[in-house]
């Protein structure tokens, strides 16, 4: 998609405040829950303007402790954001490219991004919440990488929000016969506990690290005897698989974010999250 184009040091794909939000992304809501499935671009701080009927907002959860007024959900942002709301995450997101296959892999509709940072704007509504993105490595294998909030098993691993460090959980890797392998990264946002001073977050993951975690965890998981049945016909071994990415990362395929959040910004870039040479309005500010 984007593979021969000049690609400057930061690219953005999603900004909810342009002309045209969704101009690289296709959108599906789960049509069988209208007042509970739906996309929507409104004011972050006012939640307005309000869907179309019958479509419902949730209501935000409070970031503060034992608090249940207006300010004890934190500073909000006084700007578009893009809210996706459903009780079915699975029927409910955007994705870009527009067309990408169940089985993951894009072929020359790849995205083609090179740039080794990804960064994700996103809020926390107290829902579950997923992303992926699909990776490629120099030979062409590809894998995704799901982020979700839904997993237990303690892990650690780097997200940054205002230079938060968010606990993400123990991955799991799971294979199967012709379609790319998915490693799966669970994690969680800031508790409220820990008194947060706002439900906003920027995600940033360092995409190249991801290569060789494929191969390591399908090692760890075909060789250790307290895998559960379930994962047993799962892991990696046999010769009619698709091979694992490994080596050297070459570029970002497809990114796919789906429901509950609401999402601000998505870019990418050739540094770690938020430097001086980070354009200003890629930043956040609260009321």
């Amino acid at each position: 998609m984007l593979a021969r184009s000049v690609q400057p040091d930061v690219v953005s794909l999603f900004s909810s405040t342009g002309s045209d939000p969704l101009g690289l992304f296709s959108v599906q809501v789960d049509g069988s829950l209208p007042s509970d499935s739906f996309i929507h671009l409104l004011n972050d701080s006012t939640s307005l303007p309000a869907p179309p009927p019958p479509a419902a907002l949730i209501t935000a959860p409070s970031v503060y402790r034992d608090q249940h007024t207006d300010t004890s959900r934190g500073h909000q942002l006084n700007q578009t954001v893009l809210h996706l709301q459903s009780p079915t995450l699975r029927k409910t997101f955007i994705q870009c490219p527009p067309s990408v296959p169940s089985h993951g892999s894009v072929g020359d509709r790849a995205l083609g991004l090179t740039h080794t940072w990804l960064h994700v704007q996103v809020r926390n509504l107290g829902r579950d919440w997923s992303f992926e993105v699909g990776i490629v490595d120099k030979t062409g294998r590809r894998g995704t990488v799901r982020c979700s909030t839904f997993q237990v098993h303690l892990f650690f691993f780097f997200f940054f929000f205002f230079f938060w460090i968010m606990r993400v959980k123990s991955p799991t890797l799971v294979r199967h016969h012709g379609t790319s392998p998915l490693l799966h990264l669970p994690l969680a946002f800031p508790p409220s506990s820990s008194s947060p001073l706002t439900a906003w977050s920027t995600i940033a993951l360092d995409l190249p690290k991801f290569v060789p975690q494929f191969a390591s965890l399908a090692h760890i998981q075909s060789s250790s005897d307290l895998a559960d049945d379930h994962h047993a016909a799962e892991r990696g071994g046999t010769s009619d698989q698709v091979p694992l990415p490994s080596g050297t990362y070459s570029h970002l395929a497809f990114i796919k974010i789906y429901a509950t959040c609401r999402l601000r910004r998505i870019w990418l870039s050739e540094s770690a999250p938020i430097t001086r040479t980070t354009p200003w309005e890629f930043e956040l500010y609260g009321d």
